[in-house]
């Protein structure tokens, strides 16, 4: 049986897949990296440990004691905890961090799958277990968008892909083709909160992969989480990426959009 290993970020997204690896067959070896890590994942996992995003030379141990050579990072984790204090980074990852260029995702994401390298493991498409999670285009809920929503789709979608383009972020929010909010190091949630206050009500959504997306980490996901955001400061309508974006526990999270009558289209 052929082992894999799950760096775990939050959300449903890494349960997903772990179960999807378990039923295809592969043995898995996950490790969650935060304390929101769910521990679900655990159910599908050979062997499941808590190890910190900031420990870079125990997770690598870990990973080399078990003999793993091919890894998926996936799930949420967020670049604010290099600044925020809450991680404690290892000298390892000190370095690492202290080595780099700037501070984008990219640029983050891509000298830890180096660091993996480095020591003989593989870093594979986030995608490659849970395609069955990337809608394709057209509208995913009972309503579809307004006129007014489409367009504001459009001109989000737009802008979302310019801000991608920069490795800032991938959400837009926007109004009346009026920018409310973009997303930067706080993440999708507070983005929509922010935006979505100053829209007064009426927001929509777009959240897009970048144009030169690597989809080995950072591959666009919205969810029920995403949405009850969405509901909370009255925002209307999403805009997602077709075949680029993860929709996670799709059946939920579309039963909830209808019941907020929020419309949700992959373009």
């Amino acid at each position: 049986m052929e082992k894999i290993g799950i760096l775990a970020g939050a959300g449903k997204l890494p349960v997903e897949c772990a179960r999807a690896a378990k039923q295809l067959g592969y043995e898995v070896y996950a490790v969650g990296l935060l304390s929101q890590t769910d521990s679900e994942i655990s159910n599908f996992a050979e062997d499941y440990q808590q190890i910190s995003v900031g420990q870079l030379d125990a997770i690598l141990n870990y990973l080399s004691q078990n003999e793993i050579k091919k890894i998926t990072m996936i799930g949420k984790v967020t670049k604010e905890l290099l600044f925020n204090g809450l991680v404690i980074p290892d000298a390892r990852m000190l370095q690492l961090i202290m080595s780099l260029p700037d501070r984008k995702d990219d640029t983050i994401m891509l000298a830890f799958v180096r660091e993996l390298a480095k020591a003989g493991m593989e870093t594979f498409d986030q995608t490659a277990l849970i395609r069955k999670l990337m809608p394709h285009r057209g509208t995913i809920t009972s309503r579809e968008p307004s006129e007014t929503e489409k367009a504001d789709m459009e001109f989000g979608f737009m802008i979302a892909k310019e801000l991608g383009r920069l490795d800032v972020g991938q959400t837009a929010v926007v109004k009346s083709r009026a920018v409310m909010a973009l997303e930067a190091i706080e993440g999708t949630d507070e983005c929509i909160r922010r935006g979505g206050k100053l829209a007064n009500g009426g927001a929509v959504v777009a959240k897009v992969s970048k144009p030169e997306q690597d989809n080995r980490f950072d591959v666009p996901t919205v969810g029920q989480k995403t949405l009850e955001v969405m509901a909370e400061v009255g925002a209307t309508a999403l805009a997602i990426e077709a075949d680029k974006t993860l929709l996670v526990d799709r059946e939920n999270a579309v039963a909830f959009a209808n019941e907020k009558g929020i419309s949700i289209v992959a373009m």
